[in-house]
């Protein structure tokens, strides 16, 4: 989904860009998907790769990978770049809802 519409595609939604090249991105994915789990049914969670949505990136201003970004009425409320805990990151995302 292109990220405009997916920004406002609910009232919260978290956003992650990665590459599948980045070790980082890499140790990341389970955690994102265990908390996309989580989340299924409350909050949309979209990823993007860079490699393939460089223009998304540059528009949301990502900087360094993977970066993680919440979005709450189609604002940017939040965003952490680099590997972070799963459960951190899912009572970021619920502390929005």
């Amino acid at each position: 989904m292109d990220l405009d519409k997916a920004i406002v595609s609910a009232d919260v939604v978290l956003v992650e860009f990665y590459a599948s090249w980045c070790p980082h991105c890499q140790r990341m994915m389970p955690v994102v998907a265990q908390v996309k789990e989580l989340l299924e049914g409350r909050v949309p969670v979209y990823q993007y790769d860079l490699d393939s949505n460089s223009d998304a990136a540059t528009g949301a201003e990502v900087e360094s990978i993977p970066t993680f970004i919440i979005y709450k009425g189609g604002k940017d409320v939040w965003r952490h770049s680099g590997e972070i805990d799963g459960e951190v990151l899912l009572s970021k995302v619920e502390s929005f809802c």
